[in-house]
């Protein structure tokens, strides 16, 4: 299986790549920059890499760089810097998701195409109407104000809701959402529920990033987590060790 992954040099995308490749698949890598491609990556067999900024590669190279791939995975994000989170681009996730997806449908393959994309226990599936009090329905308002990051990531969920048809056989999706994330050497046992069952802003769990990578790579791998979870957004944390 040979698998397209966008954001690959991020402290959650190497950790992707890296599971992709244990399993034995093949992977393409879109790195900004050869100063960018992390050292767990570094003269691994399977492992092609593209130096590219995501967006800045036309609809032909793009296109050219997700033919023969079965699953795309984004693990973009912005910078925690003030340039990273003001400057453009704004809608780095929400735009590569839709040009990504608009050149899996115009290649036209034979086989369904997986598409997931890490994002946030704090951003709610609407198609769920999941419960958010008040006061974090405030708050989430204000990070829409002020968070340009926040707002890109709720877009490019709805993006993938609302505008992808589920009946597309060109494309499925899964948005995976991961609440407080740290980071931890090793996989560890971790839960997936189909909505957050805490506050992500009041009373956040963790989520070691190294479990979302395991958990990404399981939907685009595995065909039976891939049929529970394809067309939703399910939420990961680690699951709390009893003493």
């Amino acid at each position: 299986m040979t698998i397209l992954v966008v954001g690959a040099s991020g402290a959650t995308g190497q950790l992707l790549v890296d599971q992709l490749l244990k399993r034995g698949h093949h992977v393409k890598a879109i790195i900004r920059s050869p100063e960018k491609l992390p050292e767990i990556l570094n003269h691994r067999d399977q492992l092609s890499v593209i130096y590219a900024g995501v967006l800045e590669l036309t609809d032909e190279e793009m296109a050219r760089h997700v033919k023969g791939c079965h699953g795309v995975a984004s693990c973009l994000g912005h910078n925690m810097s003030w340039k990273g989170i003001y400057g453009q681009p704004r809608k780095l996730v929400t735009d590569a998701a839709r040009r990504l997806c608009d050149v899996i449908k115009e290649n036209k393959s034979e086989n369904t195409t997986r598409f997931v994309l890490m994002n946030t226990a704090g951003n709610s599936n609407r198609d769920l109407h999941e419960p958010v009090s008040f006061g974090q329905r405030c708050v989430i308002g204000l990070l829409r104000l002020l968070l340009p990051p926040h707002v890109d990531n709720e877009n490019a969920a709805d993006f993938l809701r609302t505008k992808l048809d589920h009946d597309n056989r060109a494309i499925e999706w899964a948005v995976v959402r991961p609440d407080n994330l740290i980071d931890e050497d090793e996989v560890t046992e971790y839960e997936i529920h189909p909505s957050p069952i805490r506050s992500a802003i009041f009373n956040a769990g963790q989520t070691s990033r190294i479990n979302v990578g395991h958990f990404m790579a399981e939907l685009i791998t595995d065909d039976a987590t891939w049929k529970k979870w394809k067309g939703q957004m399910p939420v990961i944390y680690n699951r709390v060790r009893s003493d």
